[in-house]
């Protein structure tokens, strides 16, 4: 196999980049290296590129998708998890028929531009069945215009060994030269197989040693004196795997539908996530730093793509297709 080239568009962070590369650990089991080239990397968020540029040889740039041109034939594979807070389910204010708000005109653009091989769009599984699908086959449509048969489904991270039930849409662009179907990665845990991986895997210690993880008295009594139908705190099962981690941990309320931690059930003790907790949730080895203030960190976990889950997706890509 050639060394695949890849442009990264909405690269964040970099997480699923690092399962694009390989070559790290988490809990002990090597991910191998996949012999991909990063030829560009590009995000708008300046904080999530410094993270990137800090634990990766090649570098990312700070541009807008909108403002990028790039040349034909440059990359085998284009590879972007466009923002989707216009269509998530848990946004009350999403406004998915404006134009801005559908950036995968933007990916496509970029597709026409190099036309790639492949191509992978990530998103929240709430753009695949909003307003019965519109938005979805609208990009399914464009996309096969543009000369690509498309391959879509939505794969939940705790499936593949990532401590956390995380369910995300991918949308595999395959070019009509490639005859050959593409087939989804198959489980690798869970279903009388491999364990799935558990909170207790990656929470060291239940009991941080900062204080300013827990959540006050004020916000418990909150939640108990509120009506039996609105009470949240949901307190995670260290046997089981983590509710989906968002990009506001730095801002997370015990009463909404985030996951936080019961550290002492007399005492009424709940915290939430550290960073680096959140980052392993994410299946990111410990060797990722992630740079700038905690609620930066935050959000970059949250907005990534499970480098495990990209890591097993890429590689049948790669067998499948390569």
């Amino acid at each position: 196999m050639n060394n695949v080239k890849v442009v990264s568009l909405f690269c964040g962070c970099g997480g699923g980049d690092l399962g694009m590369i390989g070559g790290f650990s988490y809990l002990e089991k090597q991910y191998a290296n996949t012999g991909i080239e990063i030829i560009h990397a590009s995000d708008i968020d300046v904080a999530s590129v410094e993270t990137y540029n800090h634990n990766f040889q090649h570098k990312a740039v700070v541009c807008d998708v909108i403002d990028l041109t790039l040349p034909k034939g440059c990359a085998d594979i284009v590879i972007g998890g466009f923002p989707c807070q216009a269509f998530s389910t848990v946004n009350p204010t999403k406004k998915p028929h404006e134009r801005r708000n559908q950036l995968f005109w933007e990916m496509a653009k970029i597709v026409e531009q190099i036309t790639p091989k492949v191509f992978i769009a990530e998103n929240v599984k709430g753009f695949y069945n909003l307003s019965k699908g519109r938005y979805f086959n609208q990009a399914k449509e464009e996309f096969q215009k543009l000369g690509y048969k498309i391959y879509a489904t939505i794969l939940d991270a705790s499936d593949f060994g990532v401590p956390q039930r995380r369910e995300r849409l991918f949308i595999i662009g395959i070019n009509y030269s490639v005859a050959t179907p593409f087939v989804f990665p198959k489980p690798t845990h869970g279903n009388g197989g491999i364990p799935k991986v558990t909170l207790k895997d990656v929470i060291s210690d239940i009991i941080p040693p900062d204080p300013k993880y827990y959540f006050s008295d004020k916000a418990i009594q909150g939640v108990k004196n509120a009506k039996p139908n609105m009470k949240r705190a949901l307190a995670q099962d260290l046997d089981s795997q983590c509710l989906t981690i968002s990009s506001h941990l730095a801002k997370v309320s015990i009463n909404s539908r985030d996951p936080v931690l019961l550290v002492d059930p007399a005492k009424e003790l709940y915290r939430r996530f550290t960073p680096r907790e959140a980052a392993r949730i994410q299946s990111f080895p410990d060797t990722f730093v992630f740079i700038g203030s905690e609620t930066k960190a935050y959000r970059q976990i949250g907005n990534a793509v499970p480098p495990i889950l990209m890591w097993n997706l890429i590689t049948e890509i790669l067998r499948q297709v390569f």
